[in-house]
């Protein structure tokens, strides 16, 4: 952990390396994958609404959700699936709207306990069956996208974040004004990517390629 923030920065932030960041954020976002020569699916994640209806359904779990979070490499199995859009639906749509709406997790003052509703839609997906700590984040950030950091076991190790994840996350980007949060915002920006995508998800990537071995060209 760094003394600033209660998570560990990815290299390319606790070195200030800007160009190596910029590089990171292109070669996931808008480079193809040499072997498939598609880009990688985990990019077309933030903007991707086939149906056009993603800011209606904002406070339902929707099949288009379970469908999107295949992008980022997860499925949650059948008898889940059954579970979360019939019985458990209307419970998990009631915990998404007491969430409230989307907004920048950096302008939570608060701490997030076991008491938010935030955290209780996330135990409450953990308990759908093959729905675990992973599945449950991407499905919450599919529908608060700005507001809740994705977890795999990738991020969680380079961040440091295992044992907990959104509440040391909300701390980092709070903390002193809310200036790693703008930092994230600018290197998205400087890497030419669409407003789109929010600052969770940049700390999610830089920490994600780091974790899977990307070596920064521009570094």
């Amino acid at each position: 952990m760094s003394e600033e923030y209660p998570i560990r920065l990815p290299r390319v932030l606790r070195d200030g390396d800007d160009a190596g960041a910029i590089d990171v954020l292109q070669e996931y976002f808008t480079r193809k994958v040499a072997k498939t020569g598609y880009l990688r699916t985990g990019a077309l994640w933030d903007a991707w609404d086939p149906s056009g209806r993603r800011e209606e359904d904002v406070d339902r779990l929707t099949a288009e959700d379970l469908v999107a979070v295949t992008l980022l490499s997860v499925k949650v199995p059948g008898q889940g699936a059954l579970i979360l859009l019939g019985e458990k639906n209307a419970e998990l749509n009631k915990l998404l709207v007491e969430v409230g709406p989307d907004r920048d997790l950096a302008s939570e003052s608060e701490e997030l306990t076991s008491d938010s509703a935030a955290w209780r839609l996330e135990t409450a997906l953990w308990e759908i069956h093959g729905v675990g700590r992973t599945i449950a984040s991407k499905l919450i950030a599919r529908k608060r996208p700005r507001l809740y950091p994705i977890y795999d076991d990738v991020v969680g190790r380079e961040l440091g974040t295992k044992a907990a994840h959104l509440e040391p996350v909300r701390f980092s980007l709070h903390q002193r004004n809310g200036e790693l949060h703008d930092r994230l915002l600018d290197l998205r920006d400087r890497a030419g990517l669409d407003d789109v995508v929010p600052a969770v998800r940049i700390l999610d990537v830089l920490a994600w390629m780091q974790g899977k071995g990307y070596k920064p060209s521009a570094s």
